[in-house]
């Protein structure tokens, strides 16, 4: 994969571009806290819209909840809580070289993406696909799909950047080629992608005449 050129790269957020890890800790146990949830009942909650964990915990624990509402309710505490949200190594640089052929993929609001992006001292690109703009978020193919008809590309000639399973299976799943970052997933979860590295830092992006060069420092 290194070496080959790409028409735009398409980057998760959180664990991605920045490190929010312990925030959103924080928020999943405030909100299951108030919710009556125990804590040990969350399950996997990284790299998928909070909307889909809190569907699956109502289903699962019978909870009754107003979706609407419980959702509602997360954002406001996420929304509250961006101590300690500092950009990743290589996230600044990245974006930087890669311009206006870089978009945010998210799981995460816009309202809160835009808040920890810029909390984190990086500029958001003009293209941003949250999670409450697509109909099925990752590991469905529709946000990674939806970025790159935004940006005017060919989604197989883009490289998707995700740090969790579901966000590299949503990659694949709409024709892209991935790089994971080993930020919060282990290797052996990652199997399917095209490259794993440490972080950013580990790769550099290249913008020539004929797309987005890819290397390994």
């Amino acid at each position: 994969m290194t070496g080959e050129h790409f028409e735009a790269v398409l980057l998760d957020s959180d664990s991605t571009l920045v490190d929010s890890e312990a925030a959103v800790a924080r928020s999943w146990e405030a909100w299951a806290d108030r919710y009556g949830v125990p804590p040990g009942r969350l399950g996997e909650t990284h790299g998928m819209p909070s909307r889909q964990t809190i569907g699956r915990l109502d289903r699962e624990l019978g909870l009754g909840l107003d979706l609407e509402e419980a959702g509602a309710v997360f954002d406001e505490i996420e929304l509250s809580d961006l101590e300690d949200v500092v950009a990743l190594p290589g996230a600044s640089e990245a974006l930087a070289a890669l311009g206006d052929r870089a978009a945010v993929v998210t799981s995460a609001g816009r309202p809160l993406v835009t808040a920890r992006l810029r909390s984190a001292g990086l500029t958001p690109p003009a293209v941003l696909v949250c999670a409450d703009e697509v109909e099925r978020g990752k590991p469905d193919p529709d946000p990674y799909l939806q970025a790159a008809t935004r940006l005017g590309v060919d989604p197989a000639r883009c490289l998707v950047v995700e740090d969790s399973a579901a966000g590299v299976r949503s990659g694949h799943a709409a024709g892209a080629a991935t790089l994971a970052l080993l930020t919060t997933t282990p290797e052996a979860e990652l199997g399917t992608a095209d490259l794993v590295v440490p972080d950013l830092a580990a790769v550099r992006f290249r913008v020539e005449a004929d797309g987005v060069r890819v290397s390994r420092r």
